[in-house]
């Protein structure tokens, strides 16, 4: 009797909550109405501490906070969105540097010796490569290491099975032709660099990718990607055979072999997209290259295709890449890189400037001096000089304090991941610097 008296008196209750339109758990139509409402109030994705240095963790969580869908001004039709640099910012290493390498030892190309020439020639200036020198110390010009390549690339192409003749790759890769192809090839990236520019050099670098199809690049891109991150990060020295000297004559280069991934940002482009807050790639690499480890769900990042930017070359009718950069398309290096997220991503989010934008070098300058509405610069420090050293020094200076407009995340360069700090361990060096000035 007691029993049947309490059920009496949790249906009344119940009755009369429900006519002054409140709903309790357990009471049939009304707990379904609770759950549904519960489903809306979704938690806020919170990002993993991983390896982040505190202070810069803390800075970035506030901004994920601060626009996440969960608060009342969040506007789906304008969502916020974040800006991310890729080589050595949202992976350790240069994957279109790592690729150009990759492609020289599969000898990965689709032109004929005269288009090879054509290429190495085709925008760069003619006569001396300004403050560049071979191994004796006399100076170099392009048509003395275009001679050199040349003459390499047709007996490359004359005797490899992959091309019109007979030999095997790993037979190829034991002739003084190759080497010196390799070392030479390369050398010349690094002087173009040096001499003219990234307006130059960066676009030089892809031109060899012509009358490929991105199909093509793509599947070479990935291999590239797996063989990189698969191997150990080193510093790689080579100097061209002496039996080889030509025109220009003897040289050398270093390069750092193999890549990482850096699952802290991985998780934070998760985390973002979880908030709502849009993420785009702009990059000074090469698009497809680029977008082959960046749109994968076989690396993590898991950014949409049509969210990667970076540097273009013409198609003919059959889509395949020419040596010429894209017409009318932003050159995504320093100011261009504001200027693509303007052109092509601001306008997707009423006209505003990314809240987040994340980089580490000069190449990046422009997202953090050009767009003045974002709310936070991370910066993944590789100790850079010059134009983005200055704006180290600011994120230095502001570690700390509440608000910072640019933050520090160190990197140990030797093992090719973050570590819990602002400094970062300079490979080669084993020396632990919080700047570029403090290198000793």
């Amino acid at each position: 009797m007691k029993g049947s008296s309490k059920q009496k008196k949790v249906m009344v209750g119940a009755l009369l909550l429900a006519a002054i339109g409140v709903s309790i758990p357990g009471t049939g139509a009304f707990a379904g109405e609770i759950s549904r409402e519960a489903q809306k109030a979704e938690v806020p994705a919170v990002l993993d501490k991983g390896k982040w240095a505190p202070a810069t963790y803390t800075a970035v969580q506030n901004v994920i906070e601060k626009y996440s869908k969960n608060n009342p001004g969040y506007d789906v039709k304008a969502k916020p969105y974040a800006a991310f640099d890729w080589d050595d910012t949202s992976i350790i290493n240069d994957v279109t540097d790592k690729f150009f390498l990759y492609q020289m030892d599969q000898l990965a190309y689709k032109l004929t010796p005269s288009e090879f020439a054509n290429v190495v020639k085709l925008t760069v200036p003619s006569g001396v490569l300004t403050g560049v020198k071979n191994d004796s110390g006399k100076p170099i010009t392009l048509e003395q290491i275009t001679n050199d390549l040349k003459r390499d690339y047709d007996y490359l192409y004359a005797h490899y099975e992959g091309f019109k003749g007979s030999s095997t790759l790993e037979e190829i890769r034991q002739t003084d032709q190759f080497h010196d192809f390799k070392i030479k090839l390369y050398f010349l990236y690094r002087a173009i660099s040096k001499a003219y520019g990234a307006n130059i050099a960066y676009p030089w670098e892809i031109y060899f990718c012509a009358n490929m199809t991105e199909a093509e690049v793509v599947e070479l891109a990935t291999a590239s990607h797996r063989h990189s991150l698969s191997s150990a990060i080193s510093e790689v020295k080579g100097t061209s055979p002496a039996s080889m000297a030509g025109e220009a004559g003897v040289v050398s280069i270093s390069y750092v072999e193999g890549m990482r991934l850096a699952p802290e940002i991985s998780n934070l482009m998760n985390t973002l997209r979880s908030n709502g807050i849009d993420v785009y790639v702009v990059s000074a690499g090469f698009e497809p290259v680029v977008e082959a480890i960046a749109s994968s769900p076989e690396f993590g990042y898991n950014v949409p295709k049509d969210h990667v930017f970076g540097l273009r070359l013409e198609q003919n009718a059959q889509n395949q890449y020419q040596p010429l950069y894209k017409k009318e398309y932003p050159f995504t290096y320093r100011e261009g890189k504001a200027e693509l997220i303007r052109k092509e991503i601001a306008v997707k989010s009423g006209g505003r400037d990314p809240i987040l934008v994340a980089g580490d070098s000069n190449s990046d300058y422009g997202n953090f001096t050009l767009l003045k509405g974002i709310e936070l610069g991370l910066i993944v420090n590789h100790l850079s000089s010059g134009d983005f050293g200055n704006i180290s020094k600011e994120a230095a200076s502001q570690i700390g304090k509440s608000n910072p407009k640019y933050v520090l995340q160190g990197v140990d360069e030797v093992t090719g991941l973050w570590r819990p700090a602002e400094s970062t361990i300079r490979i080669g060096t084993n020396q632990e610097a919080l700047l570029n000035e403090d290198l000793k």
